[in-house]
């Protein structure tokens, strides 16, 4: 997957995200939840898009690794979510996609590691 690629599905997961918090009404107790879900899951496409800007393949890198630990994150707040406020279809295919950012993520990292 190119880069262009991975900023495309970021976004998009960005607004699956929006989208799927905006059509769930959820208790105000669990604003602080729903508050890092949103933070997380925008910071991954965020750092992605901020590497592109890297002056160095070093910054590139860290770039990705931070937005490697916001995917990981989200999959946290989004597991929290299913099993503390509601599950749902579109829950599971939100962790199936935020797991699956991870892996292309964490793989380009390894492949940058070793150029």
């Amino acid at each position: 997957m190119n880069n262009q690629d991975i900023k495309v599905r970021c976004y998009s997961f960005s607004l699956r995200v929006l989208k799927f918090i905006s059509a769930n009404d959820v208790d105000r107790k669990f604003k602080p939840i729903i508050d890092q879900l949103l933070r997380s899951s925008t910071s991954i496409g965020a750092n992605v898009i901020e590497a592109k800007s890297s002056s160095s393949k070093r910054e590139f890198i860290k770039y990705y690794e931070i937005a490697l630990k916001s995917a990981n994150e989200t999959k946290y707040w989004i597991c929290l979510f299913r099993d503390g406020i509601k599950s749902s279809s579109e829950i599971k295919a939100l962790l199936n996609e935020a797991d699956e950012i991870s892996k292309i993520i964490a793989a380009s990292i390894i492949k940058l590691k070793k150029k």
